[in-house]
């Protein structure tokens, strides 16, 4: 059983994306869901599908890569723990890796970037940063 879902998440994508893999099949949930469409709207991730009805549903996400065969997730930090909850304000969201990276945060207008919560100036619980 797993306790942290959003940390197995962003590690199973880091580690696939290590060993060269072109895909990785998660368990589905709404907000691995949500996290894994910014993260492809953010480049980090290629295309995200649903698989499987009712209690058998999975994500199968295509990881991506660059030109020199690379991963486009070199490293990523949870911020926010199960024992310790993080969060952050619209001004603390700063940028990550000097714009080259991300950071995910939880809000009450849904899964959001560092940049779209300074934007809509709204703070949450910071979940991770990647890069």
């Amino acid at each position: 059983m797993v306790n942290d879902p959003v940390g197995d998440l962003i590690i199973q994508l880091k580690n696939a994306g290590a060993v060269g893999k072109k895909a990785v099949v998660v368990p589905h949930s709404k907000l691995k869901l949500a996290i894994l469409e910014k993260l492809n709207k953010k480049g980090f991730v290629g295309s995200v599908e649903k698989k499987g009805k009712k209690v058998q549903k999975s994500i199968e996400v295509n990881l991506l890569y660059g030109k020199d065969d690379s991963p486009r997730i070199n490293d990523v930090k949870r911020v926010s723990k199960p024992g310790k909850r993080v969060y952050s304000s619209a001004k603390e969201a700063h940028p990550v890796k000097y714009g080259k990276g991300a950071m995910i945060l939880s809000t009450p207008k849904g899964i959001l970037t560092d940049d779209e919560a300074r934007k809509g100036s709204v703070g949450g619980e910071a979940l991770f940063k990647i890069w």
